[in-house]
């Protein structure tokens, strides 16, 4: 065989060899990564947001996040075999957050409903609450029907705020970027109600026994779940599935008990 037909069919073999292996590799990396694929941005770390001004789901300790919901994700990420991170930004920038991949899951105390159903996932849901009207001592508000026509602080895109504009205008309501601030606009007489929920009213009942009464009872009971972007339906299941043992094993039980009495 003439030299130069060796030679070519040398660089043509190695050639193959060389397009084989590559393909060998690329095939390898993806079926790693799917194989390892758990519906995170990264692989390793669960960025959990969340609002940590609703005690006792969330709230600031020390400048750490505790509470329910920081309990409850670091034993779901425990599970996943994954690093938890908790992002703590305003209430309603949540959805946007989860929307554009800046967090994962978003672990807020955070009711179900049919208009976030259309942008997001939920889990099973965890927990159910309902909302309780805050008043003075002092007030004549008794029930929900005595909030027409009165100012209603609320924590902004909250179902405290859902619940208000079905009872007055949005010229009545005034939103605050969390309860707290609402119920101290209650207490300083910038509004005559503040909507919430069940627990973290009664956590500002407790604190504040001889400014406040609680009005509970005059709303439908929500649930609480975690949600995770639309379609996500890998990072669903392994939240769902933890969540379950969780249930199982009695851990979920001993997180609500810590902080829910």
């Amino acid at each position: 065989m003439p030299r130069k037909w060796t030679e070519d069919i040398m660089k043509k073999a190695i050639k193959i060899i060389v397009a084989v292996m590559t393909l060998t590799l690329l095939v390898g990396a993806a079926g790693c990564g799917a194989k390892n694929d758990n519906g995170l941005k990264d692989s390793k770390t669960m960025v959990m947001g969340t609002n940590a001004a609703f005690p006792p789901f969330e709230y600031l300790d020390g400048g750490v996040v505790a509470g329910v919901d920081a309990d409850l994700m670091a034993a779901i990420a425990k599970e996943m075999g994954v690093k938890l991170t908790i992002s703590d930004m305003e209430f309603d920038s949540l959805p946007t957050a989860l929307a554009n991949k800046q967090i994962d899951v978003i672990a807020a105390g955070f009711t179900v409903n049919s208009d976030r159903e259309e942008t997001m996932d939920f889990s099973t849901p965890y927990y159910t609450a309902a909302q309780t009207i805050i008043v003075l001592k002092d007030s004549v508000i008794a029930t929900a029907d005595d909030l027409k026509d009165k100012v209603i602080g609320v924590q902004s895109g909250t179902s405290g705020q859902f619940c208000a504009e079905d009872v007055t205008s949005t010229d009545n309501i005034k939103g605050f970027a969390s309860g707290m601030l609402a119920v101290e606009a209650l207490k300083n007489g910038q509004v005559d109600a503040v909507i919430i929920d069940n627990n973290p009213a009664k956590a500002y009942g407790d604190e504040n026994p001889d400014t406040l009464v609680l009005i509970e009872g005059q709303y439908d009971d929500e649930n609480y779940a975690l949600a995770v972007a639309k379609g996500n339906d890998v990072l669903l299941k392994k939240i769902n599935d933890a969540l379950a043992k969780l249930k199982t094993d009695g851990t979920f039980d001993e997180i609500i008990s810590k902080y829910i009495k």
